[in-house]
């Protein structure tokens, strides 16, 4: 029989996934993974409780100097290189689905469940990852960065269930998450990420003017980090019409911004991708995703050695450079996953 390690956040996803297991009569355990420096005592607790009232081992992994340096130091680097970065797709790959499943393994856990939304097929090709059953909590776009071979030893057992479902089934169990509330969308962030970086004492860029393409000032940033491309609100100036931002120039430390038409793309660069799927088994139509919460649709993707060339079949809204471009087929099956690096404007 598998023994199965369950990584416990504290929330109603994992905590759900932890009772699916054990009444299957699976032979489980409880990890917990510490991230953060000041992580809350508290609820590691809450999780030892629970754990001894369910009968089943539980385990507090200590990833606190990976966490900073996996994580935490590449998103710092990133805000300064101008990137927007994403650090759960980060965050996936390196510790979790790495350190922390290596970790499990040498407690003698055969594979490691998780409470994602997202769904795993297995294939004459290796594990096939899908997206969720819940459209509005599916994760496999997060997840897309992750190595094929770690999804051998992975268990999501919640890829059939939607949120609301674990919900119900939680109450009628009588049962509440450790943690009290659901989990942050980036857990060392508590509010916003500028108020993060001002606390790290990050050095970043100062002040600058805000420019249409032309050179025409229309006003001034209080830092290039502080905007992303395709941003509308929190530009601080008038103007005719809607304004968008289109660019940065590093070199003159201007922002660029214009009108919806120029804050179009048809495509984008991403640097060397993580694939699920070898590209000659990629089925004819693909759909490409370069944000979460965003409908993947379709593209033409072009892989080489150094990265993927995604070309749009019309203009869509100005990708992100540090965010993941995530390719699909049209059944839902993640292909790869690459970081975006640069943006193509739209002609």
């Amino acid at each position: 029989m598998h023994k199965t390690a369950i990584a416990l956040s504290g929330g109603a996803d994992s905590l759900m996934s932890l009772l699916l297991l054990r009444e299957t009569g699976a032979e489980v355990m409880g990890v917990h993974a510490r991230f953060l420096g000041a992580d809350d005592e508290a609820l590691h607790e809450r999780l030892r409780d629970l754990c001894a009232t369910l009968a089943v081992p539980f385990h507090l992994v200590d990833l606190r100097r990976e966490f900073e340096e996996l994580v935490i130091v590449p998103f710092v680097r990133a805000y300064q290189s101008g990137l927007t970065p994403n650090p759960c797709a980060t965050c996936n790959p390196a510790i979790k689905f790495g350190l922390l499943l290596d970790r499990a393994r040498e407690l003698g856990a055969d594979r490691l469940a998780t409470g994602h939304y997202a769904r795993l097929l297995h294939t004459p090709q290796g594990p096939a990852l899908y997206r969720g059953l819940d459209a509005d909590k599916d994760q496999s776009y997060f997840l897309s960065r992750v190595p094929r071979k770690r999804f051998e030893h992975v268990l999501f057992p919640l890829s059939g269930w939607t949120k609301n479902a674990v919900r119900l089934a939680l109450a009628e169990r009588d049962m509440n998450p450790p943690a009290g509330r659901e989990s942050q969308e980036v857990c060392f962030i508590p509010t916003d990420y500028r108020d993060f970086l001002r606390e790290r004492n990050v050095r970043l860029g100062g002040p600058g003017p805000i420019t249409l393409a032309d050179g025409t000032v229309l006003g001034r940033h209080a830092g290039l980090w502080n905007h992303t491309l395709g941003q509308r609100k929190g530009l601080g100036i008038a103007y005719s019409e809607p304004l968008y931002v289109t660019g940065k120039d590093f070199a003159h430390n201007r922002l660029l911004v214009g009108p919806k038409a120029e804050a179009m793309s048809s495509g984008c660069r991403t640097g060397i991708p993580n694939l699920l799927l070898p590209p000659e088994l990629w089925p004819h139509e693909v759909l490409v995703q370069t944000i979460y919460r965003q409908r993947p649709e379709p593209a033409h993707v072009a892989v080489d050695q150094s990265g993927m060339t995604i070309a749009f079949p019309g203009p869509r809204a100005i990708p992100t450079p540090g965010q993941v471009a995530a390719v699909y087929s049209p059944e839902g099956q993640v292909l790869a996953g690459g970081v975006i690096q640069e943006a193509i404007h739209a002609a």
